[in-house]
């Protein structure tokens, strides 16, 4: 199996989204959620997004090809601006508070960014790099604990050793990595004892997140979700790893993220690996299967959420949960019987 890295100088990623070629220099620079920002309220007050027209954060999301923190982000920066206000608990629209909704098809022209750019939107510090190293890591969890050597982190990808930092933090706390005792870096094991370990932890503090959230969930986005998870079902198993990823994020993130109690929430956040994991592995080093009931708990799941039934929403969560934690700890078996390690030079 070729290494991650090396896949991924060959495919040449392009960053999560592209402007126009007129862009100036500090927009392209900016963090992702300025960007949009800059993006909205520039379409907004020139006029090619009307007045009224609904801004839903996935819709955005998938137009820009971003992921949805920073289209939220966005969001509610403008809607501390004013330039953007919220609609009877659904979404947002274009324009001030009171401003009457209208449902304007929205495309990429109205934001001012193309449909094929040719130019790709470059960022500065750790998200330039951010990807490639999780996805190394991620695969190295799964043959046992190494330890990464940082310097020689900063020198393969020619960043500087604070952007280093900023990227081993970040996967520090979704569980990926952990300081040893002589405080270096190094990657936390995904193995089957782990893995059941985290999903006990799932099992426990998911049912409980997801009754709490679905009091304060937008039932027009959970019907959202809901109707993309139906779209994947129409098509699998033609569909992409990163539109897998965010149906998983809708119901293990999104939605749960509406939980009040910040505390059960900090409690997931180290859980988050299992999600990177399915994220890097499934479709790449292990085949998609012919069939994933996965899409069919989680429509289950959503649609109680949906109907106000929040105890079977929780109980659907928990088995769906039990189930996972079989199908993973599988597939991580199976890359480490099928696949050689991977070569990866700044693991010590």
């Amino acid at each position: 199996m070729p290494s991650p890295s090396t896949a991924a100088r060959q495919d040449k990623r392009t960053a999560p989204f592209a402007l126009t070629q007129d862009a100036d220099e500090a927009q392209r620079h900016a963090p992702i959620y300025a960007v949009i920002v800059d993006l909205l309220r520039k379409a907004i007050v020139e006029g090619s997004l009307e007045q009224g027209t609904v801004l839903l954060e996935g819709h955005l999301a998938e137009i820009l090809r971003s992921t949805r923190s920073p289209v939220r982000q966005a969001l509610r920066e403008l809607e501390a601006d004013g330039v953007v206000s919220r609609f009877e608990g659904r979404g947002f629209v274009a324009g001030p508070a009171g401003t009457a909704p209208r449902r304007i098809a929205l495309d990429p022209a109205m934001l001012g960014v193309d449909r094929e750019p040719d130019v790709a939107r470059k960022t500065l510090g750790w998200e330039v790099i951010y990807d490639e190293v999780e996805r190394d890591l991620v695969h190295l969890s799964v043959f046992g604990r190494y330890r990464v050597n940082e310097i020689e982190l900063a020198r393969h990808f020619n960043v500087g050793r604070t952007v280093v930092r900023d990227v081993l933090l970040r996967l520090e706390s979704l569980g990926i990595l952990e300081k040893d005792e002589r405080l270096r870096w190094v990657i936390t094991a995904l193995d089957a004892k782990r893995i059941h370990d985290l999903y006990e932890l799932r099992s426990l503090v998911e049912p409980a997140a997801l009754r709490a959230a679905i009091g304060h969930a937008d039932r027009v986005e959970i019907e959202r979700m809901i109707g993309d998870l139906h779209k994947a079902q129409r098509v699998y198993p033609k569909v992409s790893r990163t539109a897998m990823d965010n149906l998983e994020h809708d119901l293990h993130v999104q939605l749960l993220s509406q939980c009040p109690n910040k505390e059960l929430l900090g409690s997931l956040q180290r859980t988050r690996c299992i999600l990177t994991l399915s994220k890097h592995v499934l479709g790449v080093s292990t085949p998609m299967p012919e069939a994933d009931p996965f899409m069919s708990e989680h429509i289950a799941v959503l649609q109680a959420a949906a109907d106000g039934a929040p105890r079977k929403a929780a109980g659907l969560l928990r088995d769906h949960l039990e189930l996972s934690c079989e199908k993973v700890t599988r597939r991580a078996e199976l890359v480490r019987e099928t696949f050689a390690l991977p070569e990866v030079s700044y693991i010590a």
